[in-house]
């Protein structure tokens, strides 16, 4: 039996076995769900081991566990792969915005409704399927590259142990390409391939003046105003250009090739539609670049609060003693996030006026950018096997969100490759979030190619 008449026949027993884990509310952000993600961790540790693989294992962090399992290829010189995913999910607030509970999984259509079935619970499980149709395709015992497995439980609370997990069992992870299936496609009749994710930190900028708030009549003009101080601070970290302009932003930064830019200019981009669905009256941001460009492979400086001195009803003529911003940096290769926090710490100390303090303090470390590389014989086999799954060209596109991929590809020394099949219209983090039966069948026909691929295109 070929590969994609394997899957075929195999579509119900999948979407039941798929249901059954959506099931299990593996929500890491809650404590009170901690005891589910360590279910969901020993219900794919047991179909894994159904699946096939010879050696299953819950790996323990100081937080929440991952799986790790590997089917050693029969050939020991065969190319090893590392497949990256995650079985938490995200909380389900608003839980009455869903139409249907959101862990009673539900199939509409095509369609399967239930937190975790695109993110990541579906991505993660289309390789079981995918390599046992590579299997049965082949007729052979082993895989034809070595497949192993490292599914975190941590990554929608920030993959706060994950590096350490990495760097602990490095040994055993040791691979020559990782494959990560937690992003998205254009479309789902336009399959493309993801070849980078954008970094990020985040900060608390607090601007401290006087000791209480003080009159403004009787000192306003005459003592320095945190707020205002807060205000150009913030407005004076973009140029007339649109560019973040803290010194030596942008000393680190890796320009995209001529031949990525034209790879994104390809894409069928309506931006009227993406205001729309933005809900936003314009598009704006650093001036030479696309809107795609923009988000996918340009650094970025958000103020996403500001609050200070009276803010409730009617008026209160004060001079605040203190204000404050939430501001956060998308970041691309080559940007450190611990270098970028230095870069704006000093912005804000040497251009803060004589009078006042200021506090800033970032949210850990940060989540360093990564991308592949286009000509690498790891994103030229993944691309092939990828079109000959959905019978059409896949192009490329970049996300703008961050995840522990650089983590991963460092630590492990290995380049990484994207191929996954969410869409951006599965309501990822969001009530009713859903995936496509469909295209979850064809990332595992995609995979059940691409090990084939491997085992020739890495082998040296």
């Amino acid at each position: 039996m070929d590969a994609r008449s394997y899957i075929e026949a195999g579509r119900d027993g999948f979407v039941e076995t798929l249901s059954r884990w959506l099931a299990i509310p593996s929500i890491s952000a809650d404590p009170a769900h901690h005891g589910d993600v360590r279910r969901s961790a020993e219900w794919l540790a047991g179909h894994l081991r159904t699946t096939g693989f010879p050696v299953v294992e819950v790996w323990e962090t100081p937080g929440l566990p991952a799986v790790f399992a590997e089917w050693p290829a029969a050939d020991p010189d065969a190319p090893t792969v590392v497949v990256y995913g995650h079985h938490d999910v995200q909380p389900v607030d608003p839980v009455e915005a869903w139409d249907t509970d959101p862990f009673t999984p539900t199939v509409v259509g095509d369609r399967l409704v239930g937190r975790g079935s695109s993110d990541d619970k579906g991505q993660v499980l289309f390789h079981t399927l995918g390599l046992r149709a590579n299997l049965a395709a082949s007729g052979a015992d082993a895989p034809p590259v070595t497949v192993k497995l490292l599914v975190e439980g941590e990554e929608e609370s920030g993959s706060p142990h994950f590096a350490d997990l990495l760097a602990r069992h490095r040994d055993r992870l040791d691979c020559d390409v990782v494959v990560v299936s937690d992003t998205t496609m254009w479309a789902a009749d336009v399959p493309s391939m993801c070849v980078g994710m954008r970094g990020l930190t985040d900060c608390q900028i607090d601007v401290y003046g006087p000791g209480t708030d003080l009159h403004s009549g009787s000192f306003g003009g005459a003592v320095p105003n945190p707020a205002r101080a807060l205000a150009a601070l913030l407005a004076g970290m973009h140029d007339a250009d649109g560019r973040v302009a803290v010194p030596g932003f942008y000393d680190d930064v890796v320009e995209i090739s001529p031949g990525e830019r034209e790879a994104i200019a390809r894409l069928p981009f309506d931006e009227a539609e993406w205001l729309r669905t933005a809900n936003s009256a314009a598009a704006v941001g650093e001036a030479g670049y696309s809107t795609l460009e923009r988000v996918w492979v340009r650094p970025t400086a958000e103020v996403n609060g500001m609050w200070g001195g009276h803010t409730g009803a009617g008026g209160k003529t004060i001079v605040p003693r203190s204000a404050h911003a939430k501001v956060s940096f998308r970041l691309v290769p080559d940007q450190e996030p611990l270098r970028i926090q230095e870069r704006v710490r000093r912005y804000v100390l040497d251009n803060l006026p004589d009078g006042l303090r200021a506090e800033i303090g970032f949210g850990g470390p940060g989540v360093r950018p990564c991308a592949s590389d286009l000509e690498s014989a790891g994103v030229r086999a993944a691309r092939e096997a990828m079109a000959r799954a959905f019978g059409s060209e896949v192009l490329y596109t970049r996300e703008g969100g961050s995840g522990p991929e650089a983590d991963i590809a460092d630590v492990l020394g290995a380049p990484l490759v994207f191929v996954a099949v969410g869409l951006n219209s599965d309501r990822i983090h969001a009530p009713n979030e859903k995936v496509e039966i469909p295209l979850l069948l064809k990332g595992a026909e995609s995979v059940a190619y691409l090990w084939d691929a491997y085992a020739t295109a890495l082998r040296g």
